[in-house]
């Protein structure tokens, strides 16, 4: 069980890097519409093309992203015997890690 679960983990870190760039087009769409205007975030003041450009770009890089993620790791799941929702978290884990290494990076 061990051995799948940390072959998915190295797997799901590899996938990571690249997924930088969905997540953050999902952080900037969600940052400058919704969460603004609940007053949780400030928007970007030079933003005025709207929100229907952010979907038509966004839109398939995060769709064919998380097509990929999920490809990829179904098969690496099917061969883990554990439970499948430890799987899954530590999958989901692994990819925001290098993310999440970026931002505190950038707090320095």
């Amino acid at each position: 069980m061990r051995k799948w679960l940390m072959v998915g983990a190295g797997t799901n870190l590899v996938l990571g890097v690249p997924a930088v760039v969905p997540i953050w087009m999902v952080w900037y769409l969600l940052s400058n519409w919704p969460l603004a205007a609940l007053g949780w975030t400030q928007a970007e003041p030079t933003e005025n093309d709207g929100v229907w450009p952010w979907f038509v770009l966004a839109g398939p890089v995060v769709l064919l992203s998380g097509l990929a993620w999920w490809a990829v790791n179904r098969p690496l799941r099917r061969r883990d015997e554990g439970g499948g929702g430890l799987y899954w978290s530590v999958g989901a884990a692994a990819t925001l890690a290098p993310t999440a290494a970026l931002i505190a990076a950038s707090a320095l």
